[in-house]
């Protein structure tokens, strides 16, 4: 139903309700910061984990983890998601930078999947990787962070 709605903006949305393109917007913002946040600090949990031999600790990684993909992680994944598709359909935003920003989202919501994967790897005591190899794949989401900031700003033609 929220899709019918986007659709029927005019053409310059932002022209029209301004406050509106600035609220959506502002949600946009928060909800990628807690993203970010969180595909951020769950790989250095995963660090963390992989270091520790002590099964109180371990449990409560697992505890840790579990929350913060589940109440924080998915939540931001979702608005953020949502947010993005009605600014740049709704806004009618084109361009290249888009469409580049749109794949490097993807990835990240692959990255996002693939550490549910190692979560549940690490629940199920049966992480095969060391410490070493998540502080390297906790280096990912900086990365296409980066990127996408400058693609958002810049709007390269």
């Amino acid at each position: 139903m929220g899709a019918v709605y986007i659709l029927m903006l005019p053409p310059h949305p932002e022209l029209l309700y301004p406050k509106f393109y600035l609220y959506i917007k502002a949600l946009h913002i928060i909800s990628v910061v807690c993203w970010f946040a969180g595909l951020f600090y769950l790989p250095r949990l995963f660090v963390y984990h992989a270091m520790t031999n002590n099964a109180v600790s371990k449990n409560q990684f697992v505890v840790m983890e579990h929350k913060l993909f589940w109440y924080i992680m998915t939540p931001s994944l979702i608005c953020t998601v949502v947010f993005g598709e009605i600014l740049a359909h709704g806004l009618n935003f084109d361009g290249w930078w888009l469409h580049l920003k749109l794949i490097l989202v993807g990835t990240l919501i692959i990255y996002h999947i693939y550490c549910f994967k190692i979560m549940e790897d690490f629940a199920k005591d049966c992480n095969s990787k060391s410490h070493k190899w998540y502080r390297a794949f906790n280096e990912y989401p900086t990365i296409i962070l980066l990127i996408c900031v400058f693609l958002t700003i810049v709007k390269p033609v």
